[in-house]
């Protein structure tokens, strides 16, 4: 039975794309990559991180990712769009499973595979554990090259979350081209 897991980076920050990844697993990838402290990615240091990444590469481990816009966040909602990039992740994936866990209590819509949400699934089901990895290390990816083009935001330190120098850069300099317009950014003018 083949099985992905699915999970996704970035609901809670003010800026930036929301990032869904979705992961296969082999036996022999589950073990390698359990001796190396696979868990979910809230875990794991960024240093960690990153090594799992790149430990899944050299592993041949099967993985697609799909980043939904501020602006189809926006458009959509948080909730939605992650589930868009989950189902755009899944079907991406080339291998067709026989199973998806959904990290969460939703399933995705309109995905023609048998699911399983399940809540903390990035802590119960290695392969969940896999794409929380490989949706956070691309959303910080992403964010890093976010804070060459937009400086003034900081968002290479704070991933687009809603720290006080965050909010700060919002009260001085308003919103940039990646700041999410639909959600609250309380205490700015």
């Amino acid at each position: 039975m083949i099985v992905a897991g699915t999970d996704e980076a970035g609901r809670g920050p003010l800026a930036g794309p929301v990032v869904a990844a979705a992961v296969v697993l082999l036996p022999s990838q589950r073990r390698e990559l359990a001796l190396l402290g696979l868990r979910d990615s809230k875990r794991l240091s960024p240093r960690r991180r990153e090594m799992l990444f790149d430990a899944m590469g050299a592993l041949g481990v099967i993985w697609r990712a799909q980043a939904a816009s501020p602006a189809r966040i926006d458009r959509d909602n948080i909730l939605q769009a992650s589930l868009w990039a989950m189902g755009k992740a899944v079907r991406a994936l080339p291998v067709c499973p026989d199973l998806v866990v959904v990290d969460g209590l939703v399933r995705v819509p309109e995905l023609a595979i048998p699911q399983r949400p399940l809540p903390r699934g990035d802590d119960l089901v290695p392969c969940v554990a896999a794409a929380s990895v490989v949706a956070k290390v691309l959303r910080d990816r992403i964010m890093e090259r976010l804070d060459r083009l937009f400086p003034a935001y900081g968002f290479a330190g704070h991933k687009g979350y809603p720290t006080v120098a965050h909010r700060e850069a919002l009260a001085t300099h308003g919103p940039s081209p990646v700041h999410r317009r639909s959600f609250s950014w309380s205490g700015v003018a």
